[in-house]
């Protein structure tokens, strides 16, 4: 294990306790050495390094990696994984570039290991039955798709405003973080690949001028803003037990949390945090059929959900993924509409996460190629980081030329 926080611990970490027999952790790789004892008391045995040069200079010790260290670091260890002789899962992004993505592909190609990427959508009952209605035919010819990464407000002020992915020069950019799962399930579902894109996009609340009169530099400070969704003392619920309260602390109890709200990122007022990553962004497709895609993100949601719209020449399909799933398809001839049943979901990520890890297994046990292998994933990746090189240029990417443009001289 590569990475032992909130997906490395909490996620991969849990898919082995919780089945006993199917993957046995030997190492973890962690700067944080309570965040290694900690991997160690769930892992009895596991050996601890402090960082994958100490790791990988042992050799192969083991048959697969997990890669979930954060975003800057991800490129670097799964190289190093697979020309040590490991099969990897990587965590979403690949990478902090294209470039580094598409030389994972070629490494995991000039090695033969398998690569996966953690799109943990795929593996959902959802949007499993989703991708079947929608390649069914039974829409018709699609001809315009609506697909909205609706991320909650706290959630919005908890991993792009004060965490992990707040500063543009420390982090991918949202759009490749959040939606390079949403890129994924369209490139999965879509008749034909995209020729063409542009977006828009901006950071338009989180500034400070838009900080509301008397607001204090932390919410543990004596602020007299009342009713405001981005309290940092929304922590200190007691009723808060995993994510996101042990992302901010590895000590959760009230005094824990209390600390590092007063004096870690978490704690500060959002407006004055310094984050520059957008807050919404609007990416635009067209596909070589001819039909439009339209992508948005934004970070104003009152719940955490993804909402689709796809309209076809014979039916249209409203679905909504998150609280009270659901799938809808109306026929255009009599207006009838038919709720398609979806599997009941276990595990995080609407069954993704256990899912993912499953078939990365099964993949590796049986030596085939993973739903998600590095070279299928790259598709999403390289529509994510073309889309934040539109909105920073103002300018249409020519997504044909792009395309072969990076994948000229291999076969990925």
């Amino acid at each position: 294990m590569i990475g032992a926080g909130q997906r490395g611990h909490f996620t991969f970490g849990a898919y082995a306790t919780e089945h006993p027999g199917e993957i046995q952790f030997v190492a973890v790789v962690d700067p944080n050495p309570a965040r290694r004892d900690r991997f160690v008391a769930a892992h009895s045995g596991a050996r601890t390094f402090a960082t994958a040069a100490d790791w990988l200079a042992e050799g192969q010790i083991a048959d697969v990696a997990i890669v979930a260290s954060p975003d800057r670091f991800h490129s670097e260890a799964a190289a190093g994984a697979m020309h040590a002789g490991y099969d990897v899962l990587l965590e979403k992004p690949m990478a902090s570039s294209l470039e580094e993505s598409v030389a994972l592909v070629r490494i995991s190609e000039a090695t033969g290991r398998t690569l996966a990427v953690a799109h943990v959508l795929r593996y959902t009952p959802f949007f499993t039955t989703l991708h079947g209605v929608v390649t069914s035919g039974r829409l018709g010819e699609i001809v315009t798709v609506e697909h909205r990464e609706n991320v909650a407000a706290f959630h919005m002020a908890h991993s792009f405003v004060r965490g992990n992915w707040s500063r543009a020069d420390e982090s991918t950019p949202m759009i490749v973080q959040k939606c390079s799962h949403d890129f994924d399930i369209l490139a999965w579902n879509l008749p034909s690949p995209v020729v063409s894109l542009s977006s828009i996009g901006s950071l338009m609340h989180f500034q400070p001028d838009k900080a509301p009169d008397g607001a204090t530099p932390r919410c543990t400070d004596p602020c007299p803003v009342e009713a405001c969704p981005y309290d940092a003392r929304q922590y200190l619920n007691p009723a808060w037990t995993a994510w996101p309260v042990h992302v901010i602390t590895d000590d959760i109890s009230q005094a824990g949390r209390e600390a590092a709200l007063r004096y870690g990122p978490w704690g500060r007022c959002v407006y004055t945090a310094g984050s520059d990553v957008v807050d919404h962004q609007v990416v635009m497709m067209e596909l070589a059929t001819g039909a439009s895609v339209v992508l948005v993100m934004h970070g104003h949601s009152a719940e955490e959900s993804r909402t689709m719209r796809y309209d076809g020449t014979r039916a249209t399909l409203r679905a909504r993924f998150g609280r009270h799933s659901a799938i809808e398809v109306t026929d255009h001839m009599g207006g009838a509409t038919e709720s398609i049943p979806i599997e009941e979901p276990r595990g995080g990520h609407g069954g993704g996460d256990n899912g993912v890890v499953g078939a990365f297994l099964d993949a590796v046990r049986n030596r085939r190629q993973p739903l998600t292998g590095a070279a299928e994933s790259l598709e999403s990746h390289l529509l994510a980081f073309a889309a934040e090189q539109s909105r920073m240029s103002g300018e249409p990417i020519d997504i044909k030329s792009l395309r072969a443009a990076t994948l000229r001289g291999g076969d990925c």
